[in-house]
C-alpha cells in the first residue's frame, strides 16, 4: 500500500482505531483492515502502535466488530455501484 492511498473507511474507539482498505485483484474487490493504538510519548507527542496492552483487547474486539459491519456496508455499496474513493473519514 502506498503512502497516498486513503482508507475506504475508519472506525475508532479511543485509543484503538481500524482503517479499512479497499483492494482489487484479478478475482475482484476485497477489503483488509489494519489496527492501531494511539498514545502520547514522554515528550507529549502523539504516536501510534500496532501493539496492544491487555486493557486494550476488549476495545480491539469492539473495533473489529465495527470494522466487520462497515465492510458489509462497503460491499453493499460496491454491489450497488456506489463506490467512491473519497469515502474516507
Amino acid at each position: 500500500m502506498s503512502d497516498t492511498k486513503k482508507p475506504a473507511a475508519k472506525v475508532s474507539l479511543y485509543p484503538v482505531s481500524a482503517a479499512i482498505w479497499r483492494n482489487q485483484n484479478q478475482k475482484g474487490v476485497f477489503y483488509s483492515v489494519t489496527f492501531e493504538r494511539s498514545f502520547k510519548d514522554d515528550a507529549g507527542k502523539w504516536q501510534t502502535s500496532s501493539s496492544f496492552n491487555a486493557s486494550d483487547l476488549l476495545l480491539v474486539a469492539k473495533v473489529a466488530d465495527q470494522a466487520h459491519s462497515e465492510i458489509y456496508k462497503l460491499r453493499a455499496n460496491d454491489r450497488n455501484g456506489e463506490h467512491s474513493d473519497e469515502e474516507a473519514a
